[in-house]
């Protein structure tokens, strides 16, 4: 991509931004909606709506898919469709602010999957994180708001999800369409969704205006929108400064925790919150700097 091709960078950041934005919005429309509807049945209208907008979107495309896309595509979303399920029951049964840090634990997973599986090379600085985080919960499991309960264990689940999700991207997709293969991804979880709200028992639930809302934003812009914006604007920046930048949906969830439905944390929960936070942020600031500097000494070398 030539400089003159790519977008101004202000523009570049600016979108990659709202992403975040919307993304953390999710976790209040979420927690709206699972409020009367089971978090399976959530998460099977949200994706059924989705993949219909992305089948729109990709009328002209279809044509183009084969047996390989099919298969890429549900490899990938396999994963994210376990991602979303354990984000919503998370959602459930933990406040969207303790949710949103613990979600935040996908950088520190994905080098110990990949140590775990192709041998790499973990870090000093990845196991330092790897520390805090383990204090981080070790706080929020001592803090009160009933311990380490089993919204906080699906909320870590689905950040080793996202983690196994980014990595299957990264490992399984080659030069696919990446419209085909979001449309193969939605329709996966959607398969995934229903197979649980048909194993699963369902539990009387009402259909509200609030929930529908709720499941309208969700379809829409985390779903489509944001995975659009993700594959348009992403691809300008490397993936550590990607990786800062998605280190704010965690505060978009606190301040909608805050400001919206009156969640309150104690001095221990916030604090291990913040360590955390910092857990998973810290590995991502020195990778930012390493490859600063990796930059300004082949520019040395070019001059």
């Amino acid at each position: 991509m030539t400089t003159s091709t790519s977008p101004p960078m202000n523009r570049v950041y600016f979108f990659l931004v709202l992403t975040t934005f919307l993304w953390g919005g999710s976790f209040l429309f979420t927690k709206i909606g699972v409020a009367t509807i089971p978090p399976q049945l959530f998460v099977l209208t949200r994706f059924i709506l989705a993949t219909a907008i992305m089948l729109l979107v990709c009328s002209r495309r279809l044509k183009k898919l084969d047996s390989g896309t099919i298969i890429r595509g549900m490899t990938v979303g396999i994963a994210l469709g376990l991602s979303n399920l354990s984000f919503v029951f998370g959602v459930q049964g933990t406040s969207i602010s303790r949710a949103g840090i613990l979600n935040n634990l996908f950088v520190l997973f994905i080098p110990v999957i990949t140590k775990m599986v192709w041998h790499d090379r973990i870090g000093r600085v990845n196991m330092a994180g790897i520390s805090l985080a383990v204090g981080g919960i070790v706080l929020l499991a001592t803090g009160g708001g009933g311990g380490f309960n089993r919204g906080d264990f699906f909320s870590t689940f689905c950040a080793f999800m996202i983690a196994c999700h980014i990595i299957s991207v990264s490992k399984v997709l080659k030069n696919d369409d990446v419209f085909l293969i979001t449309l193969i991804q939605f329709a996966t979880v959607s398969l995934i969704a229903g197979t649980a709200t048909l194993l699963l028992p369902l539990p009387s639930f009402s259909i509200t205006t609030p929930a529908v809302l709720s499941v309208v934003y969700c379809a829409v812009f985390p779903t489509v929108f944001c995975f659009t914006l993700q594959n348009i604007y992403q691809r300008y920046v490397t993936p550590t400064r990607a990786g800062l930048i998605y280190t704010l949906d965690p505060v978009w969830s606190l301040i909608a925790g805050f400001s919206v439905l009156g969640e309150r944390l104690n001095g221990r929960e916030w604090i291990g919150c913040g360590i955390i936070f910092l857990a998973a942020l810290l590995p991502l600031l020195f990778r930012l700097s390493t490859e600063s500097r990796l930059i300004k000494y082949y520019l040395k070398r070019s001059i």
